[in-house]
């Protein structure tokens, strides 16, 4: 899961997955795939989020390795 994308969605913007969904132009499962690591977000959606969220995509996304609690970066 991407821990950070869903704290800023939720907690820090109160928005729900189908208003990110809309502004990235995908279906709300297909968003609630991606938030939850199943699916990997294109360049363009992890931009799109870059700006929406107002955040340097590595304070958003992180490698597929650290995702799902797997590892922590160091």
């Amino acid at each position: 899961m991407q821990l950070v994308l869903y704290d800023l969605r939720k907690n820090k913007n109160k928005m729900t997955q189908q208003e990110v969904a809309d502004y990235l132009g995908i279906a709300v499962q297909t968003y609630r795939a991606k938030e939850k690591g199943i699916y990997e977000f294109t360049q363009d959606e992890m931009f799109a989020l870059s700006e929406l969220f107002d955040k340097n995509l590595n304070e958003i996304f992180l490698p597929r390795k650290y995702q799902n609690g797997n590892k922590q970066p160091s």
